[in-house]
C-alpha cells in the first residue's frame, strides 16, 4: 500500500474570527484561506462577518470590504473589477472563478475562498503563476510571418475572422488550466487548457504564416496528448469559452497533416 504524507507546515488549521460590526443584520460570513510563507506557521482558515447591508453584491467587494475595514494583512490580487484582466482568479464555493463578477447571492451558507488550486502559494490567495506564464511565453503567442508586411493592415475575411471567436476572448486567469487534473499530475510537460486554447487561436489565424511549426511544436506525448476531454476546464471558464473545443481543434489538424 503507498503511505503519503503532507509537507511540514501544510495542513489548514482554523484561524481567527472578526465579528460584524455591532447592529449588523445582514451579516454572511466568510472563510479564507491565509498563508504566509515567511511566518512558518500552517495555513489556516480566518472567519470574516461582514455586513451586507453596507456592501457591495460581488465577492471582490466582500474581500476589499474586509481588507480595508477589517483586517489589512489579506493579500490579494485584483486590477479592472469587470471580468477582463484576470487577476481576482480564485477558488470560490469550490468553483476557479472570478471574485470580481461572482456574485454573493448565489453562494448558499459559508463563503469559503481559496486561492487557485495546484499552484504554489505566494501568500493568502495569490498564487505563484511564473510556470503557467512560462508555458505561454513557450507557445510564442504573436503574428509570426515570412512574407515582408503590407503597407497597410493584413486584411482577413470575415469566414476567418469568425475563427478566432471563442479564443481571442481568453484573458489568462488560469481557472481552466488550474482545475485540469491533467495539469495537476503533469504540469511540468502538459502545456493546459489555457496556453492551448491560445496556440489555437495562432494556430487558425489566417494572417498567422507559422502554422506548421506551431504544429511541430505541439507534436509531444505530453505538450498536447494528455488532455482526456475531463471538461473540468470548459465547465469552470469565467468568460464561457470552450478550451476542450480548441484542443480538440488542434488534434484535428495534427491527423489531417497526416493524412
Amino acid at each position: 500500500m503507498a503511505e503519503f504524507s503532507l509537507p511540514k507546515n501544510s495542513r489548514v488549521q482554523e484561524g481567527r474570527t472578526f465579528k460584524a460590526p455591532e447592529g449588523a443584520k445582514n451579516i454572511r460570513r466568510f472563510r479564507i484561506y491565509r498563508y504566509d510563507p515567511d511566518g512558518g506557521q500552517n495555513p489556516r482558515l480566518d472567519a470574516y462577518e461582514v455586513d451586507m447591508d453596507k456592501c457591495g453584491p460581488m465577492v471582490l467587494d466582500a474581500l476589499l470590504k474586509i481588507k480595508n475595514e477589517m483586517d489589512a494583512t489579506l493579500t490579494l490580487r485584483r486590477s479592472c473589477r469587470e471580468g477582463v484582466c484576470g487577476s481576482c482568479a480564485m477558488n470560490i464555493d469550490g468553483t476557479n472563478t472570478l471574485a470580481c463578477t461572482h456574485d454573493i447571492r448565489d453562494i448558499k451558507g459559508d463563503v469559503e475562498i481559496y486561492p487557485l488550486p495546484h499552484m504554489p502559494v505566494i501568500k493568502d490567495l495569490v498564487p505563484d503563476l511564473t510556470h503557467f506564464f512560462a508555458q505561454y511565453a513557450a507557445i510564442k503567442p504573436w503574428l509570426q510571418t515570412d512574407t515582408p508586411p503590407p503597407d497597410r493592415e493584413r486584411l482577413q475575411s470575415k469566414g476567418e475572422r469568425a475563427k478566432l471567436d471563442g479564443l481571442y476572448e481568453c484573458i489568462l486567469c488560469a481557472c481552466c488550466t488550474t482545475s485540469c487534473p491533467s495539469w495537476w499530475w503533469n504540469g511540468d510537460r502538459y502545456l493546459g487548457p489555457a496556453i492551448l486554447l491560445q496556440a489555437y487561436r495562432w494556430i487558425v489565424d489566417s494572417r498567422d504564416e507559422a502554422t506548421g511549426e506551431r504544429l511541430d511544436a505541439l507534436q509531444d506525448p505530453f505538450k498536447l496528448y494528455r488532455c482526456h476531454t475531463i471538461m473540468n476546464c470548459t465547465r469552470t471558464c469565467p468568460k464561457g469559452l470552450n478550451p476542450a473545443k480548441a484542443i480538440a481543434g488542434i488534434k484535428k489538424l495534427m491527423l489531417e497533416r497526416e493524412h
